[in-house]
């Protein structure tokens, strides 16, 4: 099984791929889409469109997972970074992935074990959980993180559903 997660974010989306083998995680891929700020809105949404794309051609994965969004107090902010969000649910939709959407907690909670988990710890664990992704952003280890927490809350929904 290949998932792809995705930390979706105008600035810089960040992308990873694991695979999973029973309860053994690889890493395959990982990366960053990052539009330049001085592109209209609509061109940086293309770009996020078409390199989500990219990705999904690349690596063939077979489920995604995406992380929601944190609400913030600015209107604007938060409905641009909606866009970004829906550029990342809608490629994998459109290709035929079935996607997932974790919260900000849970995503930490599978990787570090607490819902309140530094950025920096995220790193140190994605580094931990799989060693050949080598030096990673922030960006790409919380996308690895959001593959991670997904494959472990799908084995969850296969086991609460066989009982």
């Amino acid at each position: 099984m290949r998932i792809l997660g995705l930390d979706p974010g105008l600035r810089r989306t960040g992308w990873g791929v694991i695979t999973v083998d029973g309860a053994r995680l690889a890493h395959v891929a990982h990366g960053v889409i990052a539009p330049k700020d001085s592109l209209p809105f609509s061109e940086r949404l293309l770009v996020l469109f078409e390199a989500i794309s990219e990705v999904v051609a690349a690596h063939v994965p077979h489920e995604a997972a995406v992380e929601e969004t944190f609400m913030n107090n600015n209107a604007a902010s938060a409905l641009k970074l909606g866009h970004a969000r829906a550029m990342a649910m809608i490629v994998p939709a459109r290709a035929g992935l079935p996607v997932a959407e974790y919260a900000a907690t849970v995503v930490k909670k599978s990787v570090v074990g607490t819902g309140a988990a530094e950025k920096d710890q995220v790193g140190f664990m994605i580094a931990r959980l799989l060693p050949t992704a080598g030096k990673t952003t922030a960006d790409a280890a919380d996308a690895l993180a959001v593959a991670i927490a997904h494959a472990h809350h799908r084995k969850l929904r296969r086991i609460g559903a066989a009982a």
